[in-house]
């Protein structure tokens, strides 16, 4: 049975900056990778590039993850939440996605009142 329904209904919950959070997820193996905000440009670069675009909120520019690095994120699907409001991007990562150099953003651990790194 196809479990598929096709809707048109797109409408985008924006924050009032006018940014939608987007999570990145690596389409392989599930792990989270990073959690970047799109406006409207940076989602529709997204959909139209197949690379993870995102909105800079520190710079106030638009953004191509690995545009300086080469360690983009190609996108496999894009997903959103039952509210509209979080985009969920399935992506396969070509290198380390974190600035620091570390497979995911995600790689300390809270123990107690102290952060762990941990293997990503």
């Amino acid at each position: 049975m196809d479990n598929t329904e096709i809707s048109s209904d797109l409408k985008l919950k924006r924050d009032q900056a006018g940014l939608v959070v987007a999570v990145i997820q690596d389409a392989q193996t599930r792990d989270i990778l990073m959690v970047g905000y799109m406006n409207d440009e940076a989602f529709e670069k997204t959909r139209s590039t197949g690379l993870v675009h995102f909105f800079s909120r520190s710079r106030q520019k638009l953004w191509c993850k690995g545009e300086t690095s080469g360690n983009t994120l190609a996108v496999e699907s894009v997903r959103l939440d039952c509210d509209q409001d979080a985009i969920l991007v399935l992506a396969t990562p070509a290198g380390p996605t974190c600035h620091t150099g570390a497979t995911s953003c995600f790689f300390r651990e809270l123990d107690g009142d102290a952060l762990v790194t941990v293997k990503t």
